[in-house]
């Protein structure tokens, strides 16, 4: 008895939740507005330490080794690695800071970890040679990234897209 009345206000009710749909009004595919991400980079009249590596000097120093290693020969950098080759695990200082207090952005978004807000650089093998210019800038300085930058910010601008083709080729030999 009850599953014939059920059957019948199914029946009786379904029309109207097929008359209550309404049409999606929502596009299905939208052209978003072009987006440019800038980064905050120290210039002349700002009162701020810092060195500026262009792409040349970062082609005469790249061994392969990690990021730190590239930047150890400015002032205030120090850097270490594990392994000793500056390949893997590195880590550096900046005016005895460590790496939790030193903001790190590529092309202005920063590269911290979420959690120890250091960076990783084993996680970026060869990143070097993908850099168009290093700034560094030693103590608070410009970042507006989080807390990080208190001891320092590396500021990291990748290479744009080229406009021929090219290959680079790189050879050492050496004894271990």
């Amino acid at each position: 008895m009850f599953n014939k009345k059920f059957n019948l206000a199914l029946i009786i009710c379904l029309p109207f939740i097929c008359i209550s749909q309404k049409n999606d009004t929502i596009p299905l595919l939208q052209t978003l507005p072009e987006l440019q991400i800038t980064g905050v980079n120290a210039g002349e009249k700002t009162p701020v330490s810092y060195t500026n590596i262009s792409e040349s000097e970062i082609e005469k120093v790249n061994l392969g080794q990690d990021l730190p290693y590239l930047i150890s020969l400015t002032p205030s950098v120090v850097s270490s690695s594990d392994a000793g080759a500056g390949i893997g695990y590195t880590y550096m200082t900046i005016r005895g800071s460590d790496a939790s207090r030193i903001n790190v952005t590529v092309n202005g978004i920063p590269l911290n970890d979420a959690e120890s807000q250091g960076v990783w650089w084993v996680n970026m093998p060869d990143f070097s040679s993908s850099v168009s210019n290093i700034q560094i800038q030693r103590g608070v300085g410009t970042s507006t990234n989080g807390g990080s930058a208190f001891g320092g910010s590396v500021n990291l601008n990748t290479n744009g897209l080229k406009s021929k083709k090219y290959v680079t080729l790189n050879n050492s030999v050496g004894s271990y």
